[in-house]
């Protein structure tokens, strides 16, 4: 072979390798993924590093408001959002396209509601005004305390913030109690003297109803139309979880780095051991998630329920509908997919 003739093969050879990396690009499925920082959301970022799943581009954006993301959800511009878990009934009675397809953690003390110093009696806060965020579990979780303490939802007034203004807002004064996770209730106690917990969900009733707790959302068209992604998409989330488990000091490095938290600040939410986290919360497998929607045989961790999601959907939406968010309960599968859950445990 002469020279031009190698030449001519070399480019060749170049133009064939180029497509085919180009098709292999191109067979690449590219999924919009949103969280808001906090470190129970962090393993999106563990997925990407570590592209646990080839053929997935995980396009992972930082959204604080989980309205706007699920605004953006329901416009068809984000496939999947990691959230807290009572957003499901609201979604169903206002027919958005979006589904809760996982519980992904439970509370394990890491919720706390906080009374400024001036708060010495749950009474007091009558006429008052509470940090939450409307539409959350902060709302369920505040309003459940306040009954159980003989205060009227009529009698308080909810102040709707996300939790770094929800911390402004009661260091300055502006309201006198709150609900916080972590670190942001740590925060409200070292720079509020005095401050005090009153309520958390270390406590049997919260761990029991596992009412406090986070959820993968997916775009219901996402679901139908592109169901190989979707199943890829959890695919990668829980083998980060897995990851994880075994690696809790790098996987911990990768989060915080995504989320710009300190270490420390990621250890006091997940901890450091790969275990439940008391303080914390406690990180489920897929086979924790699995059991907790019924789709596997068995209980998930911390002596919870099989299918508990029913139950938890049923106590969710008594609350929306005493807070007006919904117009009347709503039933599970509205609001539900167990498709890409179902997909990958069979997989």
């Amino acid at each position: 072979m002469d020279i031009f003739s190698i030449k001519r093969y070399m480019a060749l050879s170049s133009i064939l390798l180029g497509i085919v990396f180009s098709l292999g690009a191109s067979a690449k499925e590219t999924v919009n993924v949103s969280l808001f920082s906090w470190p129970g959301y962090g393993f999106w970022f563990i997925a990407k590093e570590k592209n646990f799943v080839k053929d997935l581009d995980l396009n992972i954006s930082i959204i604080e408001d989980p309205y706007e993301s699920f605004g953006l959800m329901n416009a068809g511009k984000l496939d999947v959002t990691s959230s807290t878990v009572e957003y499901g009934p609201i979604a169903a009675d206002t027919a958005q396209p979006i589904r809760l397809v996982a519980y992904t953690n439970p509370s394990y003390g890491t919720d706390k509601i906080i009374l400024s110093p001036d708060i010495k009696d749950p009474s007091q806060l009558k006429g008052k005004s509470v940090a939450v965020m409307e539409g959350g579990l902060t709302q369920i979780y505040m309003g459940i305390w306040l009954t159980e303490n003989g205060i009227s939802l009529d009698d308080i007034t909810f102040t709707n913030v996300i939790m770094d203004d929800a911390v402004a807002a009661m260091v300055g004064g502006t309201v006198a109690g709150g609900e916080y996770w972590e670190p942001f209730g740590s925060a409200v106690l070292e720079n509020l003297p005095g401050s005090r917990v009153v309520a958390s969900s270390l406590e049997p009733y919260w761990l029991k109803t596992a009412l406090l707790g986070d959820g993968m959302y997916m775009n219901a068209d996402f679901i139908a139309k592109r169901p190989k992604a979707a199943r890829m998409t959890m695919e990668a989330y829980f083998k980060a979880v897995d990851f994880w488990k075994k690696n809790p000091q790098e996987g911990n490095a990768i989060i915080a780095k995504g989320i710009s938290f300190s270490p420390a600040d990621v250890e006091s939410v997940i901890g450091k051991t790969g275990k439940p986290h008391k303080g914390g919360i406690a990180i489920f497998s897929l086979e924790d998630s699995a059991k907790f929607m019924g789709v596997m045989d068995g209980a998930p961790m911390l002596d919870l329920k099989n299918n508990q999601i029913a139950e938890h959907w049923e106590l969710t939406n008594t609350w929306w509908v005493k807070f007006g968010m919904i117009n009347k309960a709503q039933p599970i599968e509205k609001g539900i997919s167990l498709t890409p859950l179902k997909e990958l445990v069979k997989k």
